[in-house]
């Protein structure tokens, strides 16, 4: 539960008790202004009695407010904020600055909805669910401290709510404090057992404290208490809580190498009705684990037997079973890829080189690499999904790819070196999807860095081979920013993406052997105690002096906290 809504009841009774047309009194009042009207049938309601115009002022607001209410359970959210604002033009009020606070929240316009939760603060007394909500806003912009202050005044002001020590205990994991943030999940849960939503985020912390079994458990009571109960707020989607169930239980069972049932579970997660973003990253988590468990399960393919021969043949030795995986030391994996040697478009001689030189870095400060180089379509995605696979059981994950990179309708995909492109071919199932390899390392115990050293160019033209020494393919609006970072499922360690080039922009191959950029990530990488941004921060300054400002670098984090690749 991510916020709480306020709904006004007595101003509902009063429209009521007024006189208006019988149709709207009788048959579309209580569809429009009862919280549990489903949707649809809310915002018919709503709309048939703004078009026979029987209010005007205040009661006409109140109207506005409960379609806008009808449009937040659909999660249409510019709907919500078209009819909460008409609502505050007619009668400006608490409950629709709050309800147009949480639709910019939802679409994670976190300063516009703090504005309207401070509006709606001084319109009126102190609300615990303002505070609350608030709370989550600065939340989602990473400020854990005001977040936590804002949790705190909403615990104080009232109603008591679990979802307030919920939330404060999810900041707390956020700042590293996980005993802390445990007390308070068991709060919340004290207060109200019947919630499956903080259970769930207990298991989170049990998996990030390495008690699966705990994990399971909590995951598995949030389940049937899902499956029990409605949620407990209308501004919960139906569905959500279950799939976030299912999707944590499954992760933890991966964690435990209960493989069979996390398969059943992440297949569950896919049988929901996804209606938000937080459902809609879940089930795209839980479609690429399942891929691979299922891939990881297949036999693999019979191999012809040879016939016989007439000589007698001496007995084959046995063979010795190959040695275990070593150990990943702190759960440290890194995937790096270069691809310089393409067959259909223009070559980039570097690539390689900077593989090499990163993956070095890498291993130098503790991380286990898979290192690929120059590979085709089928040899990428089998590198990138053995790197998946391990990654389910590591803390942090680093991604890093060298080599041609481009944006196909607002996707950005990474470009084996078999690649053709043909002009009005289908090409991106010739590429691999970076969606794919986000969605597989969503997870709220994990901190991801992904670090592209790739153009920022569009394919979408008739000819693919770029001029010059770049690593683009001739285009023109670049890779696509991220918009989310998964943050619809991820309230954990969070995802941090580095270009190497800013939006619209050619990222150079460089006339020495590595490219300006990855020439100076391998020199800043492995510095001590350097925190992963402000590493970048060096980074792009390095590549903007050795470039004449021609190449500005660029990220787009999600983190919340720290992070620092080499140990202090």
């Amino acid at each position: 539960m991510r916020r709480l809504l306020l709904i006004p009841a007595l101003l509902a009774a009063a429209l009521w008790s007024a006189p208006c047309l019988a149709q709207a009194k009788s048959q579309l009042g209580p569809l429009c202004t009862t919280d549990t009207t489903p949707a649809d049938q809310m915002i018919d309601a709503c709309t048939k009695i703004i078009a026979l115009k029987p209010f005007s002022g205040e009661k006409l607001a109140t109207i506005y407010f409960w379609r806008a209410v009808g449009w937040n359970k659909k999660g249409n959210y510019p709907q919500v904020i078209a009819d909460a604002t008409e609502a505050i033009r007619l009668q400006s009020n608490v409950p629709a600055y709050n309800l147009r606070g949480s639709a910019y929240y939802d679409k994670g316009e976190y300063d516009i909805a703090i504005a309207d939760f401070n509006d709606a603060l001084r319109m009126g007394q102190p609300s615990g669910i303002i505070f609350h909500n608030r709370g989550n806003a600065y939340r989602g912009k990473g400020d854990f401290a005001k977040a936590i202050a804002d949790y705190d005044a909403a615990i104080k002001a009232g109603p008591k709510s679990a979802f307030s020590y919920q939330n404060r205990g999810i900041s707390r994991q956020a700042l590293g404090d996980l005993d802390g943030a445990l007390a308070d999940i068991n709060e919340a849960i004290r207060i109200d057992p019947t919630l499956p939503q903080p259970l769930i985020n207990r298991a989170v912390i049990w998996r990030a404290k390495g008690d699966v079994d705990r994990a399971i458990a909590d995951t598995s009571e949030a389940i049937r208490l899902a499956k029990a109960k409605a949620p407990a707020n209308i501004m919960t989607p139906p569905g959500s809580v279950l799939i976030s169930a299912y999707i944590q239980r499954g992760l933890a069972y991966e964690a435990k190498g209960d493989f069979e049932h996390a398969r059943q579970d992440y297949a569950a997660t896919l049988e929901g009705q996804a209606s938000d973003a937080g459902s809609k990253s879940n089930q795209a988590t839980a479609r690429v684990r399942l891929s691979l468990l299922q891939e990881a399960a297949a036999p693999p393919p019979r191999k012809a037997m040879a016939a016989p021969s007439s000589e007698a043949r001496p007995a084959a030795a046995p063979v010795a079973p190959a040695p275990p995986p070593p150990a990943v030391s702190a759960r440290r994996l890194a995937l790096v890829i270069g691809n310089g040697a393409y067959a259909h478009v223009r070559a980039l001689p570097n690539p390689p080189n900077d593989a090499r030189a990163i993956a070095r870095s890498l291993r130098e400060i503790g991380f286990t690499v898979s290192e690929g180089l120059d590979l085709g379509r089928d040899a990428m995605q089998k590198t990138i999904r053995d790197f998946l696979r391990e990654a389910a059981r590591s803390q942090i994950a680093v991604v890093y790819y060298a080599g041609h990179g481009v944006q196909v309708d607002g996707r950005n995909y990474l470009v084996p070196v078999d690649i053709q492109f043909q002009a009005g071919g289908r090409m991106t199932g010739a590429m691999v999807d970076m969606d794919t390899i986000m969605a597989g390392l969503d997870d709220q115990v994990r901190t991801n860095i992904l670090i592209l050293d790739a153009c920022r160019n569009n394919p979408m033209a008739p000819q693919s081979a770029p001029a010059g020494a770049s690593r683009a393919i001739e285009g023109g609006s670049g890779l696509a920013a991220p918009t989310s970072l998964g943050a619809g499922s991820t309230l954990g360690a969070g995802t941090l993406i580095a270009f190497a080039t800013a939006p619209g922009q050619v990222a150079l191959d460089g006339e020495g052997p590595n490219s300006p950029f990855s020439a100076a990530l391998s020199r800043h990488i492995g510095t001590p105690g350097l925190e992963v941004q402000q590493m970048l921060t060096r980074v792009r300054a390095e590549v903007v002096a050795a470039t004449k400002s021609k190449q500005v670098p660029w990220s787009n984090s999600s983190l919340l906290g720290e992070v620092y690749l080499a140990e202090k």
